[in-house]
């Protein structure tokens, strides 16, 4: 059985009532636990709580994080 972890969020919303949050999660097996990136697009419900559509994961590995973030940036031009 997997336990999942959220050790640090954040949410960047935009439009009317939709966010992607980007967390740090940490995924906790009897073999061990491995943390990772996590990337979810959502939109919060009205009763308020957030509903989420979609969403994938990087490794906590620097260099891959810098790629993406560089990718993004260049994208952004």
């Amino acid at each position: 059985m997997v336990e999942f972890q959220t050790i640090e969020s954040k949410d960047v919303k935009f439009g009317t009532n939709n966010f992607v949050e980007i967390s740090r999660k940490k995924a906790v097996t009897e073999e061990g636990e491995n943390v990772f990136i996590s990337i979810s697009r959502g939109f919060f419900a009205p009763d308020g709580g957030k509903r989420y559509r979609k969403n994938f994961s990087l490794p906590d590995n620097g260099d891959v994080i810098q790629a993406v973030l560089e990718a993004l940036s260049e994208l952004k031009k």
